[in-house]
């Protein structure tokens, strides 16, 4: 029993080791002078420490500065970005967890012809590679004159995902109907029911598909790329790629996109230190206390 937990113990420290290292190695990346990244590559620790990568990065230095730190020069405007992708990532998050909790609601509880149908077809989208309604979706917002534009971005995925509605459809089948028909029988209304019942004791699990829609909308680059190419609506994982590409040298600021992209985390990382104890204990579907 013992051996079997130490075995246990040993197998998820080398996971977390495995998960963890790329990130720390990012870190340590944007700390490390640019001369000396690649003779330092051995190095667990940076051992030329700088933060002249996140100074460039910030725009706190100036072009020549910049180059003389071993940096390509490029601009990087990361508080226009990182608004960019705050507002996105919010504008989703809200609208499509509630969007998709009525939804998920109404085939759950409500009766009305066609509704398993209709949930089939839910589950069915759910097989469809993303890749697949890429260009659909790309050439319907253009024909709307929606390109480079925070609602052309949002488009696709603001109202509803399949997986959203799976999600939320399974937990209010398991909600007590007793609890339902009570405020029934109070006079409640089916809006009613939804709002001050089904949807407080459903906090868990919102808190839950709003954190993953979070990241994924966080992280999202390929749509961005394609319909937010302009800088008012350029989101930062998109302006990392630009700022990549924007190299005058022949070798890549790998300093400066590390620098970068370490600041970009940060959101999430503080995300999950907030609401991550009850991220854990929505899990149970026990709700939050």
């Amino acid at each position: 029993m013992r051996a079997g937990r130490i075995a246990a113990w040993t197998v998820l420290g080398l996971a977390v080791l495995v998960t963890v290292f790329p990130f720390y190695w990012m870190v340590r990346t944007a700390l490390t002078d640019a001369h000396h990244l690649f003779s330092d590559n051995l190095s667990l620790w940076p051992q030329h420490f700088t933060l002249a990568n996140f100074k460039r990065v910030l725009g706190l230095s100036t072009v020549a500065e910049a180059q003389a730190a071993g940096g390509s020069g490029a601009s990087l405007d990361f508080v226009l970005y990182l608004r960019n992708s705050i507002v996105y990532t919010a504008v989703v998050v809200a609208v499509q967890t509630l969007s998709c909790a009525m939804a998920a609601y109404a085939l759950a509880r409500l009766r009305f012809r066609g509704r398993e149908v209709l949930f089939s077809v839910f589950v069915a989208a759910l097989m469809v590679p993303p890749i697949f309604t890429l260009l659909p979706n790309f050439a319907l917002v253009r024909n709307l004159g929606l390109l480079n534009t925070f609602a052309g971005l949002v488009a696709p995925i603001l109202l509803m995902t399949p997986f959203t509605v799976f999600f939320l459809r399974q937990f209010f089948l398991s909600l007590p109907r007793e609890v339902e028909e009570a405020a029934v029988i109070d006079g409640a209304g089916v809006w009613s029911v939804f709002w001050r019942v089904a949807l407080p004791m459903s906090r868990g699990p919102l808190l839950t598909i709003a954190i993953i829609n979070g990241v994924y909308a966080w992280k999202d680059y390929l749509w961005p790329l394609l319909v937010g190419q302009d800088e008012g609506s350029r989101v930062l994982t998109v302006a990392l790629g630009v700022f990549l590409q924007q190299s005058p040298n022949a070798r890549p600021d790998w300093t400066g996109l590390m620098a970068g992209s370490t600041l970009s985390v940060i959101p999430v990382l503080l995300l999950l230190l907030v609401f991550g104890r009850r991220l854990a204990n929505s899990l149970n579907f026990t709700g939050i206390k």
